[in-house]
């Protein structure tokens, strides 16, 4: 008995001592990510209500939404459109026939809609992916003056407007 609690003694004593010349090492390393700013856009159609020519102008709305990652800032504009138009007098068409129209920043129609960032595009800031779009609305808007719309035939006229959000 005697013998086996020395060989008891001797295993723990070996055990100690080979615990007590255990060494570690330490070091560390860093954790990171990159969130991309992001935005989408979706846009409800512009229907005007029938224009007739020396009736008077005709407005209508439409809404461009946003949804960018929290805190991006971004640019939205429109462009001329299909017809070779300019962002100030934009134009409807079919065939050869043309009808003229604008879209406004504003209620009033007195700021145009355009494609320049710092000038006539519509600034907003991200509230998130998860968030809601941010609405902007466009105000739309079928000029009557005898100098430009009166002589227009009775058809239907289109446009494809292209929004852009510049992130």
């Amino acid at each position: 008995m005697k013998n086996v609690l020395r060989i008891v003694l001797a295993a723990g004593s070996m055990l100690a001592a080979a615990a007590a010349n255990a060494a570690t090492a330490t070091t560390t390393f860093q954790v990171t990510a990159a969130v991309n700013s992001a935005c989408q856009t979706n846009a409800t159609n512009m229907a005007f209500t029938p224009y007739t020519p020396g009736a008077g102008l005709v407005n209508q709305v439409s809404t461009v939404n946003v949804r960018c990652t929290l805190g991006t800032t971004y640019n939205v504009g429109l462009n001329a459109g299909t017809f070779g138009a300019t962002v100030t007098t934009r134009q409807m068409g079919t065939g050869a026939l043309r009808l003229n129209y604008s879209l406004f920043r504003d209620a009033a129609r007195t700021l145009n809609w355009g494609t320049t960032v710092g000038t006539d595009t519509v600034v907003g800031t991200g509230a998130g992916i998860a968030a809601a779009f941010q609405a902007l609305t466009v105000y739309g808007q079928i000029p009557d003056s005898a100098a430009n719309q009166a002589a227009t035939p009775s058809t239907t006229y289109t446009d494809t407007i292209t929004v852009t959000v510049t992130y």
